[in-house]
């Protein structure tokens, strides 16, 4: 089963690859948006009054002014599946499928849920992230996000494959409890759908940094990816509020305390305090646009941080989880 798993892996990330030149051809050659200019017509004149002024003098005709006409620009997508498109579906949803037997093989092959260590953290993060995409696609069409959700998935599943990856087995002792089907789940679907929003966060700066550039004309407006941004952080910030609650909940089982400020509590609150702050700064001081962007980079930035240099770099209690 593991080396079943092995294979399938390397299943999924050349699929994903092909997927993610799929996806680039479809945007790079897709048409432009089209720009529609709506205009609301004015109702119909009044018809033609006759006012006499005196008797046998001639008839006066008035006729009320008609409203101004009202013109609204609209850049309207392009909807239409090219080939490139349909490949680039096809084969993302094939290396979805792989993905999914991947992580399955990989839990029968070490007898246990199949997140225990940073290579399958990561596996499984890159799982979820490529899910949300397609229930974006799904319900918003947003096939123009593929290139840039796969890219860095391939990347990602590259490292755990490589530099994260180790053999299938038991779980070390620490990592021994039903808390790991409970807290790692909530943080691996926070951190998921937080990368997410952190790349849709770099395409809006990107946007509104060169909004004229041909690549980034075919994508949506900066109104839109602001929404999809903050959307995203909405629904995955009460996870990540859970699992800090819950690793709490498991550091008292395990070390007889609630919180210690070890390095990865600490930068797991730290995360939180930015992602808290970004949404506190739109719902009250109605913050959007850059400041709300840069706001969620920061926050995707100390992710990054918690995730890869606290479990690789820094000594601390939650070490079992870095590279063996």
């Amino acid at each position: 089963m593991a080396g079943l798993s092995n294979d399938l892996f390397v299943v999924t990330v050349m699929a994903y690859a092909i997927g993610m030149v799929a996806f680039a051809a479809d945007l790079a050659f897709r048409r432009s948006p089209s720009r529609i200019i709506r205009a609301a017509v004015p109702a119909p004149a009044a018809a033609e009054q006759r006012v006499l002024v005196g008797a046998g003098a001639p008839a006066d005709t008035g006729t009320p002014p008609s409203p101004p006409l009202s013109v609204e620009v609209v850049d309207e997508p392009d909807r239409g599946y090219g080939r490139a498109a349909r490949i680039a579906i096809a084969v993302t949803l094939l290396g979805w499928v792989a993905h999914v037997a991947t992580i399955v093989t990989r839990g029968f092959a070490a007898h246990r849920v199949p997140w225990g260590n940073m290579y399958e953290f990561s596996t499984v993060v890159a799982f979820i992230a490529v899910t949300t995409f397609l229930v974006l696609l799904a319900r918003q069409q947003a096939r123009w996000l593929g290139v840039f959700i796969l890219v860095p998935v391939v990347l990602y599943l590259g490292l755990a494959g490589t530099v994260l990856y180790v053999k299938a087995g038991p779980l070390v002792p620490a990592l021994n409890s039903y808390w790991l089907k409970i807290h790692v789940v909530a943080a691996m679907t926070a951190t998921a759908m937080f990368f997410v929003s952190g790349i849709v966060a770099i395409i809006y700066l990107a946007k509104t940094r060169w909004p004229q550039g041909n690549l980034l004309s075919r994508l949506p407006d900066v109104a839109a990816l602001d929404r999809l941004t903050y959307g995203l952080v909405a629904f995955a910030f009460p996870i990540w509020t859970f699992a800090v609650m819950a690793g709490a909940i498991w550091a008292e089982a395990a070390w007889g305390r609630y919180w210690g400020w070890d390095p990865k509590e600490t930068w797991s609150f730290i995360t939180w305090v930015i992602y808290a702050a970004y949404l506190h700064s739109r719902a009250t001081a109605g913050w959007k646009g850059k400041r709300a962007a840069w706001f969620a980079v920061a926050a995707f930035a100390a992710l990054i941080i918690n995730y890869y240099v606290v479990n690789t770099f820094i000594v601390g209690l939650h070490s079992y989880a870095g590279v063996k």
